[in-house]
């Protein structure tokens, strides 16, 4: 339990880190004339913010099984 408040209050302490990561990003898009680079990007946006919501409904999906028996 102390370890997971201690890794919250991090992240929050430290949101100039994060930030940092989406300027440089920017970057890299904005120089690309072609725009291949933001289609990797956006794609792997979309996989990681589907991967989860995944997991979750199978877990939701076999315990609502297991409880309708």
């Amino acid at each position: 339990m102390k370890r997971t408040v201690f890794f919250i209050l991090v992240f929050i302490m430290l949101p100039s880190l994060a930030e940092a990561q989406c300027s440089m990003c920017r970057a890299v898009l904005e120089s690309e004339a072609e725009g291949g680079t933001a289609e990797g990007i956006n794609d792997g946006i979309l996989y990681l913010m589907a991967i989860p919501y995944i997991i979750v409904a199978t877990i939701f999906f076999f315990v609502y099984r297991k409880l309708k028996k």
